[in-house]
């Protein structure tokens, strides 16, 4: 990393989003505390840990670990004075692979198991900022809207009692700029990276592009392109496969915004 400061201006922006969130405010946060590092949350007793990192491990892209808390610890470092339970505007609770509530405020999860490991994992809502700096839309934003996200047909590889399918976010682009969006994003490997796929939803196993299984349905004009990439939704999926007793997990879309700037991430 390049160890690059946040200015005042970010921090503070991040701090609003958190504390937003901390007071039940439930939004999106695709957009948001622009130029800083968002994450997706995973959460397991720490009896799952070791094979959620080796999952992690061993599928990169989708899952591109960011930071690893210690067991029943709640402060992330990359964001000092946060506090995992409260500062994401929404998350999922997941039990034998079922998801039984969506909560904004977390806290029972670790009364309930105080032993839970916390994975902060990459997310694609990073490089966003870059493609809005070189002028891409990024249509859900323009549209008030959570990215859409869906399973495909894509097996990651399988690590101790995890397996799962990839799930891919999808950007309409304009044609003329899919090149510049693979390049500006390949450069943040560490939050997804360059593209999957680009063009034909089938070509993952994608039926109906309108029905995405996460976030809201796209809005594709003449001359743009669906362009896909790995998503941090991908350890739900394993949930929804492996079916361990305890999850907990942020809600698609509904990030923890860090006060890391984008550029420590840069390539």
């Amino acid at each position: 990393m390049q160890h690059i400061t946040a200015t005042d201006t970010q921090l503070a922006s991040a701090r609003e989003v958190r504390a937003a969130a901390r007071a039940g405010v439930i939004a999106p946060t695709s957009g948001l505390a622009h130029g800083l590092v968002q994450a997706n949350l995973i959460s397991v007793p720490a009896d799952w840990a070791y094979d959620v990192l080796l999952y992690s491990q061993r599928n990169p892209q989708p899952c591109p670990v960011l930071e690893v808390l210690d067991a029943g610890a709640t402060e992330s470092r990359l964001a000092p004075g946060s506090d995992l339970r409260t500062d994401i505007p929404k998350y999922r609770v997941w039990r034998h692979g079922e998801l039984t509530e969506e909560v904004s405020d977390a806290s029972s999860a670790w009364e309930e198991h105080p032993d839970l490991v916390s994975f902060l994992i990459g997310c694609s809502f990073t490089f966003e900022a870059g493609l809005v700096d070189a002028g891409i839309e990024i249509r859900h934003q323009t549209l008030g809207r959570n990215v859409p996200m869906y399973r495909t047909n894509r097996d990651c590889v399988p690590a101790g009692r995890l397996s799962g399918e990839l799930v891919v976010s999808m950007r309409p682009i304009a044609a003329d700029r899919v090149a510049d969006a693979v390049q500006i994003s390949g450069r943040y490997p560490a939050v997804h990276g360059a593209p999957v796929h680009i063009g034909s939803p089938a070509g993952l196993g994608i039926t109906d592009l309108l029905a995405p299984e996460f976030g809201d349905a796209p809005e594709l004009r003449d001359g743009e392109v669906p362009v896909f990439w790995a998503c941090g939704v991908t350890p739900q999926a394993a949930i929804m496969a492996s079916k361990p007793p305890f999850a907990l997990t942020h809600a698609p879309g509904y990030m923890f915004v860090t006060d890391v700037p984008d550029a420590n991430y840069a390539r």
